[in-house]
C-alpha cells in the first residue's frame, strides 16, 4: 500500500483544546506546508486570558478526577490505552504531521508515531513503579521522603519533530499524576491537538491535556509564567530558553527543564572504521534536513584520513533529491519556512566571506526553492558563526586535528554541550576523549538517540537544564516532601 497522500485531503484541527473539546479563535496565525509553501490554515493566538482558561480547566479536572491521587496502575491502564489509539490511528497522525512539518511522510508513521505511542508506554510504567523512601532515624522517629505531583505542567515545543516532542512532554508529566498544558510550536500546531484529541477518547479524564496555539512571544510567555503552573518544561533554542527563565523569574520563581540549543561535534580518530563513520555523519547533518538540536554539525578528523571521509560523506549528499513530505519516494526534508532559509544562506555566505570553501552544497535546490542542499564546510574560520551559532540546517563544517589534544579544544565550544559523537577503534583513547567531551551525551561508533528510552538526554552549559526520557525524565514531575513523625 502507498504512504503517498494528496495534502488537500487531511483533517487538519483548527482551534486549542481546552475541556476536552476543541474551542475556535480569531484567526492570528498562517500555517504554511514546508514542501511547497501552500496555505494550510489560519490558526488562532492564545492571549492571557485563554492560557488562563486552560490552565484553570487542567486544575478543575485534576481535582475532579483525582488523577494524581489515583491508584497508580488507573493512570498506566489509561495512558497504555492512550498508546493504543495512537498507533491504531498511525495513518492519521503522520498525514497531519508531515503535511505541515518537514517531517517525510515515510518517517512520520514508522518513527514518530511509533516512538511516541512507545514512549507513553515506558512513562505509564513509571506510574506504579517509582515511589518515596523511607528514611534511617532513631528509633523514637519515622522518616519519609514522599514525592507527589506538582499539579499543573505548562510544556512548550518545538517545530522539528512536533508529535514524537508532544510526547516527551505528556508522557512523564501525565504519568506522575499532573495535568499538562501544552503550546506546540506555531508552524506545526496540528498533530499534537489530535493528541489530546485522542487522549480524552482513551478515558483521560476531559482537561487532562490542554492544548494552547499561539506564539512564543504571546502565549508561551503567558503559560510560563501563570501562577498556577507548578513546572515549566521546554525544548527549543537557546535563546528562547533564556527568554523563559528570565520570564518565571520575573513572575515567581518555578522549576523548569530546558532542553535547549547545540553545534555538536564528532570526532573522528584516523583509527575508525571510516565507512561506518561516514554514514552516522551523513545522516546526522542530512536526516530532517539538519533541523535538529542533536545534528553533529561539527566534523573535526584527524588530518590523515581527512579527504578520504570527506568524499564519502560528500558522495553520499550528492544522491540526495528534494521531494515533498506527502510522498513516499522522498528521502529529503524541505526547511520549515523561508525564515529558516535565508538564515542559513546568511551564515553560509559569512562563512565564504571569511574564506571558507564549499566542498559540496551550499545554495537551495534550483528545480525546488524549498530545500537547502547538503553542504560541506572546509577551511572555516574559528570564529565564523558556522562554527559558533546553531545553524539548524544541513550544514557540515570540518576542522582538521593532529592529536589528541588539539582534538579535544576543537570539540571544546564557548556555548553549547548538548551532544557528541566520537569515532575510533582504540578503547583507551576513546575513555579518556569521552570523558574530556564537554557534553550531556556522547555516542561513541553511532550518532543519535536509540529506542531506549531509559536513557537520558539533555545538555550541559547553554544547552540546557534538566533532562528529558529516561528516569529522570518522570522524577522530574514529582517533588519530594519530607515528613518526620514523633512515634
Amino acid at each position: 500500500m502507498s504512504l503517498s497522500f494528496d495534502p488537500a485531503s487531511v483533517r487538519l484541527p483548527v482551534g486549542h483544546f481546552i475541556d476536552g473539546r476543541v474551542v475556535p479563535g480569531a484567526a492570528a496565525l498562517e500555517v504554511r506546508a514546508p514542501s511547497d509553501g501552500r496555505m494550510l490554515a489560519d490558526i488562532p493566538c492564545a492571549d492571557a486570558d485563554v492560557v488562563d482558561r486552560a490552565v484553570g480547566g487542567a486544575r478543575a479536572a485534576l481535582d475532579a478526577s483525582g488523577w494524581g491521587g489515583v491508584r497508580p496502575r488507573e493512570r498506566l491502564r489509561a495512558l497504555s490505552a492512550w498508546a493504543d489509539l495512537i498507533e491504531a490511528d498511525t495513518e492519521g497522525l503522520a498525514r497531519a504531521e508531515a503535511v505541515s512539518s518537514s517531517r517525510l511522510i515515510a518517517e512520520a508513521g514508522e518513527d514518530d508515531v511509533a516512538t511516541s505511542a512507545e514512549q507513553i508506554r515506558f512513562f505509564a510504567e513509571f506510574a506504579d513503579k517509582e515511589g518515596g523512601d523511607l528514611a534511617p532515624t532513631d528509633a523514637g522517629h519515622l522518616g519519609l521522603i514522599a514525592d507527589e505531583p506538582y499539579g499543573v505542567v505548562g510544556a512548550i515545543t518545538p517545530w522539528n519533530y512536533p508529535i514524537a516532542m508532544a510526547a516527551w512532554k505528556l508522557a512523564p508529566a501525565l504519568a506522575a499524576g499532573n495535568a499538562v498544558v501544552l503550546k506546540p510550536s506555531e508552524l506545526t500546531p496540528f498533530s499534537t491537538v489530535l493528541l489530546a484529541e485522542l487522549a480524552v477518547k482513551a478515558g483521560l479524564p476531559a482537561g487532562l491535556v490542554n492544548v494552547v496555539l499561539g506564539s512564543g512571544p504571546v502565549t508561551g510567555a503567558a503559560l510560563a509564567a501563570h501562577p498556577g503552573v507548578g513546572k515549566v518544561t521546554f525544548t527549543g533554542s537557546t535563546r528562547a530558553g533564556g527568554e523563559i527563565m528570565a520570564n518565571i523569574a520575573r513572575a515567581g520563581i518555578k522549576p523548569m527543564t530546558l532542553e535547549l540549543g547545540g553545534k555538536s561535534p564528532q570526532v573522528v580518530f584516523g583509527d575508525a572504521d571510516l565507512e561506518r563513520a561516514a554514514g552516522a555523519i551523513f545522516r546526522s547533518i542530512t536526516g530532517n534536513s539538519g533541523q535538529n538540536c542533536v545534528a553533529g554539525s561539527r566534523l573535526i578528523v584527524e588530518r590523515g584520513v581527512m579527504e578520504e571521509l570527506v568524499a564519502k560523506i560528500t558522495a553520499r549528499m550528492r544522491t540526495l533529491r528534494p521531494g515533498p513530505t506527502w510522498d513516499e519516494a522522498s528521502r529529503y526534508s524541505p526547511v520549515i519556512s523561508e525564515n529558516q532559509l535565508r538564515r542559513i544562506e546568511g551564515i553560509v555566505a559569512a562563512a565564504r566571506e571569511q574564506g571558507a570553501e564549499i566542498l559540496c552544497g551550499g545554495a537551495r535546490f534550483p528545480e525546488d526553492r524549498h530545500f537547502y542542499q547538503p553542504t560541506v564546510l572546509t577551511s572555516v574560520a574559528p570564529d565564523s558563526p558556522a562554527i559558533r551559532e546553531e545553524i539548524f540546517g544541513p550544514v557540515l563544517t570540518v576542522q582538521p586535528f593532529d592529536d589528541e589534544e588539539e582534538a579535544v579544544a576543537l570539540a571544546r565550544h564557548p556555548t553549547y554541550g548538548l551532544c557528541a559523537g566520537l569515532h575510533a577503534r582504540d578503547v583507551g583513547r576513546v575513555f579518556r576523549v569521552m570523558r574530556r567531551l564537554e557534553a550531556g551525551t556522547v555516542w561513541i561508533n553511532r550518532y543519535g538517540r536509540s529506542s531506549d528510552h531509559i536513557l537520558p538526554t539533555g545538555g550541559w552549559q547553554a544547552s540546557g537544564l534538566g533532562k528529558d526520557l529516561g528516569r529522570e525524565a518522570y522524577r522530574a514531575n514529582r517533588r519530594s516532601k519530607t515528613v518526620l513523625l514523633a512515634l
